[in-house]
C-alpha cells in the first residue's frame, strides 16, 4: 500500500546488524605456543592435569540463573600459528584432542590465532605462506579502527595518535624532556607517568599493538588476544555480518596445512554455542601481563550499540545479569605451574 504518509527508504540505508547465539560462559582451556607443542604429549597431558580443576569450579560459577535453567558452557582452545608454525595441524590437533579427553575434557571449538589477524605474516618456512594476501577482512585492523583513545588530564594533543604509533596506554605518558633539572633554566623537573582513574596509586601500562610498517604489520600477542575476546563475547561484525563463525568439522583427518583449517572449527557437534555472554581464560602465568594489556585495550575499543544491544535484550530475555563493560565480561585463572 502507498498514500500521503508512506515512507520510502533504501535497505541498504538500514544495515542489518547479524545477530548470533550465546552460551552463558565461553571457557578457554588454554593457550599454548608452538615451542610448547614441541615438548611432546606429556607436556599437553600436564597441561590438562593442571587445568581440570579450575574447570570445575569456572563451571560451578556460573549464575545466578532462573530456576529450571542450566547453564550453557562451550569450551575452546587457541592454537598459535600465527607467530610461528612449527606444526602441521595433522601432527598437532590429535594428540592435544587425546590428552583433554584423558584428563575428562572436551574442546569444542578450536581456533586458529592467525584468523584474529587476517593473511599470515612473511618469514621462511610454512609461516609465510600466504603472507601478503588482502582478499579478506582483517580483524585486527577493523579493531584497530574502533580504538577510541581515552585521553589523560592535562594531555595537549602532543602525542600521535595510536593510529600512527602502534601504542595505546592507561593513562599519561612521563613527558620526553631529556633535560635534567640542573641545566634546564624554567625549573621543571621529571614527571612520572599516571593511571587515568588510579585508585592511590598509579599502575601504568603502555602497549604495543604491532611492530613493522603498515604494509607489513607484525601485530603483538596483546592485541591479537583483544580480539580474541571480542570474537568470544559475540561483538565484531563486518559490515553487519557476523566474524569468525565457526565451521563444522566432519573430517576424521586435520589437513597438513594451517591455511586449509578454518579459523576457529566447531569440534564437539553438540557444543553449546562459540559465543557467550561472558569469557574465562585459564592460562599460563607467562600470560598475565598479556592479559593485563587485554584489558587496558578493551577499555577503549568502541563496540557497535547494536551488537551491545542484541546482547542485553537476549540476556534480559533469560534473566541473567551481563556487566554493561565490556572488560567486566572477562575473567581469567592462572593456575600455579601450568
Amino acid at each position: 500500500m502507498s498514500g500521503p504518509g508512506t515512507v520510502f527508504r533504501e535497505t541498504s540505508a538500514q544495515p542489518r546488524t547479524e545477530s548470533v547465539p550465546y552460551s552463558h560462559l565461553s571457557l578457554e582451556l588454554g593457550h599454548l605456543y608452538m615451542e610448547d607443542f614441541v615438548e611432546g604429549p606429556d607436556r599437553l597431558r600436564r597441561h590438562f592435569a593442571a587445568v581440570r580443576p579450575w574447570v570445575d569450579a569456572a563451571r560451578a560459577g556460573v549464575g545466578p540463573l532462573p530456576a529450571g535453567r542450566r547453564p550453557r558452557i562451550s569450551t575452546c582452545f587457541l592454537i598459535d600459528d600465527y607467530f610461528s608454525r612449527l606444526s602441521t595441524p595433522a601432527e598437532l590437533v590429535p594428540p592435544l584432542l587425546e590428552a583433554a579427553a584423558e584428563s575428562g575434557l572436551t574442546i569444542d571449538y578450536l581456533a586458529r590465532e592467525s584468523g584474529c589477524a587476517g593473511p599470515a605474516p612473511a618469514g621462511p618456512g610454512p609461516a609465510g605462506q600466504g603472507a601478503g594476501r588482502r582478499d579478506r577482512a582483517v580483524l585486527a585492523e577493523a579493531v584497530l579502527h574502533r580504538l577510541v583513545e581515552s585521553p589523560p588530564p592535562g594531555s595537549n594533543g602532543f602525542r600521535p595518535p595510536v593510529s600512527r604509533t602502534g601504542w595505546l596506554t592507561n593513562g599519561r605518558r612521563a613527558p620526553s624532556r631529556r633535560t635534567s633539572a640542573a641545566l634546564d633554566a624554567t625549573g621543571a623537573v621529571w614527571e612520572p607517568p599516571s593511571e587515568t582513574g588510579a585508585r592511590g596509586h598509579s599502575v601504568f601500562m603502555d602497549v604495543e599493538l604491532w611492530s613493522g610498517p603498515e604494509e607489513e604489520r607484525l601485530w603483538s600477542c596483546a592485541f591479537l588476544a583483544s580480539v580474541w575476546q571480542l570474537v568470544r563475547l559475540g561483538l565484531l561484525r563486518d559490515n553487519g555480518q557476523a566474524v569468525l563463525t565457526p565451521a563444522a568439522w566432519d573430517d576424521k583427518a586435520f589437513p597438513a596445512d594451517w591455511d586449509a583449517l578454518p579459523p576457529v572449527v566447531r569440534l564437539n557437534p553438540l557444543a553449546p554455542p562459540f559465543t557467550a555472554y561472558a569469557t574465562c581464560s585459564i592460562l599460563p602465568a607467562r600470560f598475565l601481563p598479556v592479559e593485563h594489556a587485554v584489558r587496558v585495550v578493551l577499555d577503549q575499543v568502541h563496540v557497535e550499540e547494536e551488537a551491545l544491544r542484541q546482547v542485553a535484550e537476549r540476556s534480559a530475555g533469560e534473566g541473567v545479569a551481563v556487566p554493561a563493560g565490556v572488560v567486566d565480561r572477562t575473567s581469567y585463572v592462572f593456575p600455579p605451574g601450568l
